[in-house]
């Protein structure tokens, strides 16, 4: 039996007769993912794009100017099934053309990078390899997930990739953790995951090993179930947005009290002293004390004063969610958790300093080296015009345009051509309302699919691509303990082509497929990215066998060394001659350079910033799901069995439920002013009041196909979220900002149409 890697873990594929029957998780991986059970089914259901397709009035107009195509369209008009030389010939003429008219900076290249575990046919690498090859593309930088905290951390510590694959051992902290406070918790439901797969499963296994360790745990997050696992688990049910805040008047306790580590500050950190006079308020004359931070935080201002002391008095480790930054001033918990364990002096001490995403995904903490597997190089971008990822409908809407980011101010490119495989938009970009205005600008839009998500829906010309599961590959995560041979299980449903054979093609209509594929098969690439591995392997103590014995056992255990991994301990041993990559080479409390790009929304060191006055009661939570990865097999039986009456759950507290006359099971309409979705009710106590909790990754279903401003009848909580960056420093995502309403839906509910495939017409040349 063959074995194949996803993002949320190893399975062994079960195959009758040629069809998928069910994913059986690795003997292995103690704590397996379940979303594995979603893609039996899935995979050849009738949400599958079988073959290729063009959107009607694009095709019947193709030879007309663009404008004559009917881009407003997108998203409610049939698509026309043609051959895979048409659909490729379509593609190359019009990358030509584009090319020809307005050079290379009027091609995007969007792809969110998970589109597969698999480290050679991975969506994004393969379509950047692809556009570089062809002259190269405008490209975005960052992340929707840790977008503000990517170009923070190099300013005041360093690079956030180097940051969390040294992050203290899950083993060091159930031996020296005393206390471990989880801003935003430490969610399982997200630890499922790591790019690259997640083939053994590590964070539950930490946690209960620190719970008998006696560690004492402390969950700061509006959502009680953030935190699980642990016998001492105490809930501060913080409001949201605050937690700034209330680090600052922990950071107060400690100055007042005299228990900050004034010789860590002075030896390990720059500007402390300008932060504590903001602190003590002789900058803006407000004290950040215990009582200041309860009225924003609803944290009683003694329990703040006690947690500071217990905080003081044992070895503890803080960790901050990736959630808390994807908000408006989203820089500012991040900043002020490295902040307040400089104060506390533990940074580079066992169990103790600060974690950024323990709990976000399965790797952290993991204790091992960064050995991360075959790579395959997408080559050199000639074409350096690029944006933050979460700013596209800015740029789609706004060519030209200025923007600020990390310092500098650039513009925005226009784009003609939007090229995407891997990802949909219409699930991980703010105000989706706005986001469908924008997605009428550009001439053309060609996308790489696997089923009929929004994203293909509004797309000219859509290429049916294979799953993990149609295809050979080699699945390996950096710091994971297995590295998988991924046979090909069942054949490609209908015409689907994995993304190399498609740009293989392209490429050789457009004259550069010596530069893509240089002269090799898929099957060329597997053994020679495989034995390229084994070279760095070896820089890691790590002896890989060769191919052949790697593909016919068909998994290989990696011997990673014991590691007893602390963050920044070379650095707090020695910090002049391990000096952090910082301008001062020291921790940045007060960042000089970003002092100096003169932001009001991010200055110089960690600040309150009051958000702007949210007009409707409860504060909306958008986090990630329990039942899917992002969006992925939201169509499959793991996710849909989550459902109620066919929406997105939603959590409500029990008093606000009561306020509004609103059951559990019920139907109910959330809007704002951005639009309105439907969902289905969970009363909880598990959620504090004035607060409603949402995942994403329900597809998009709009009651009006290709309408902006139409009723979203299925949950995807991105209709309601604002669209504006984080801060000029970052411009991150910032979707955890929002507040709305919510109503009891009178009438018929509408069905859910989500996962129908758009009206198919037969092949027309």
């Amino acid at each position: 039996m063959s074995f194949t890697s996803l993002h949320w873990g190893a399975y062994r594929p079960r195959v009758v007769d040629g069809r998928l029957q069910a994913m059986d998780p690795v003997e292995w991986d103690a704590d397996p993912s379940p979303i594995g059970l979603s893609i039996p089914g899935a995979i050849d259901s009738a949400t599958r794009i079988r073959r290729p397709a063009v959107r009607r009035s694009f095709l019947e107009r193709f030879n007309d100017h663009p404008a004559l195509r009917d881009p407003h369209l997108r998203g409610n008009e049939a698509f026309v099934e043609v051959p895979w030389d048409v659909a490729l010939d379509l593609v190359a003429t019009e990358l030509s053309r584009v090319k020809g008219e307005h050079g290379n900076k009027a091609i995007f290249g969007g792809s969110y990078g998970w589109g597969s575990a698999g480290r050679f046919h991975h969506a994004q690498s393969q379509l950047h390899r692809f556009l570089n090859s062809y002259g190269g593309y405008v490209y975005s930088v960052d992340s929707y997930s840790l977008g503000a905290g990517r170009v923070l951390m190099p300013h005041i510590v360093g690079n956030m990739d180097w940051l969390l694959a040294a992050h203290t051992s899950w083993r060091n902290l159930a031996e020296h953790c005393e206390l471990f406070v989880a801003f935003g918790g430490l969610p399982l439901k997200n630890a499922q995951c790591s790019p690259g797969g997640a083939s053994d499963h590590l964070v539950s296994n930490g946690i209960r090993r620190m719970s008998d360790a006696g560690v004492q745990f402390v969950n700061v997050s509006p959502l009680r179930d953030d935190l699980t696992g642990s016998e001492r688990n105490e809930w501060l049910a913080v409001r949201p947005g605050s937690d700034t805040a209330l680090m600052m008047a922990l950071c107060w306790v400690l100055v007042d009290e005299g228990l900050h580590n004034t010789d860590f500050l002075r030896r390990y950190t720059v500007g402390h002293e300008r932060f504590i006079e903001y602190l003590l308020g002789a900058v803006d004359g407000v004290a950040k004390t215990p009582e200041w931070a309860a009225a924003l935080t609803d944290i009683p201002a003694q329990r703040i004063v006690s947690l500071a002391r217990e905080m003081a008095g044992k070895r503890t480790m803080i960790n901050v969610a990736y959630s808390l930054q994807r908000a408006q001033f989203g820089e500012q918990p991040f900043w002020m958790t490295v902040t307040l364990s400089a104060m506390l002096g533990q940074i580079g001490l066992p169990g103790g300093g600060f974690g950024l995403g323990y709990g976000c995904m399965n790797n952290t903490g993991s204790g091992r080296k960064a050995f991360s597997g075959p790579r395959f190089s997408q080559g050199v971008n000639p074409v350096k015009d690029f944006i933050p990822v979460a700013r596209i409908t800015d740029m789609l809407l706004n060519p030209g345009e200025a923007f600020d980011y990390n310092g500098k101010r650039y513009h925005y490119p226009h784009i003609r051509l939007v090229y995407w495989a891997g990802g949909n938009i219409f699930h991980h970009h703010q105000d989706i309302n706005r986001l469908l205005h924008a997605w009428q600008r550009p001439e053309t839009i060609i996308v790489h699919e696997q089923f009929w998500t929004a994203q293909a829906k509004h797309a000219d010309i859509v290429l049916p691509a294979t799953t993990a599961l149609e295809r050979d590959d080699i699945g390996s995560a950096a710091s994971d303990r297995y590295m998988i041979a991924m046979h090909k299980a069942i054949e490609p449903v209908g015409e689907a082509r994995d993304d190399y054979a498609i740009f293989a093609e392209l490429s050789r209509r457009l004259d550069c497929m010596q530069v893509f594929t240089e002269g090799r098969d898929a099957g060329q690439w597997l053994r020679l990215l495989y034995e390229e591995s084994r070279s760095r392997a070896g820089s890691f103590a790590i002896e890989l066998p060769d191919f052949e014995e790697f593909w016919r056992e068909g998994v290989f255990e990696v011997d990673y060394p014991p590691d007893d991994t602390v963050l920044l301990k070379a650095f707090r041993d020695d910090p002049q001659g391990d000096p952090l990559q910082t301008p001062s080479g020291k921790i940045e409390v007060f960042s000089e350079t970003i002092a100096g790009f003169g932001y009001a929304d991010c200055p110089g060191h960690p600040v309150w910033l009051d958000k702007p006055a949210q007009p409707l009661p409860l504060h909306l939570l958008s986090n990630q799901p329990k039942t899917r990865l992002h969006s992925q097999y939201d169509h499959g039986a793991y996710s849909q069995a989550s459902k109620i009456q066919g929406r997105e759950p939603l959590t409500i507290n029990r008093q606000d439920a009561l306020a509004r006359g609103i059951a559990e099971g019920e139907v109910v309409r959330v809007f704002n002013d951005r639009g309105a979705f439907l969902a289905g009710v969970i009363v909880s106590d598990t959620i504090r009041p004035g607060v409603v909790q949402i995942a994403t990754g329900a597809w998009f279903d709009p009651l009006a196909k290709g309408q902006a401003n139409s009723l979203e009848k299925h949950g995807n909580p991105n209709v309601l979220t604002e669209d504006v960056g984080a801060s000029s420093l970052s411009q991150g995502c910032s979707a955890q900002t929002v507040t709305v309403e919510v109503e009891k839906w009178h009438g018929e509910v509408p069905p859910i149409t989500a996962f129908d495939p758009p009206e198919i017409l037969g092949a027309r040349v």
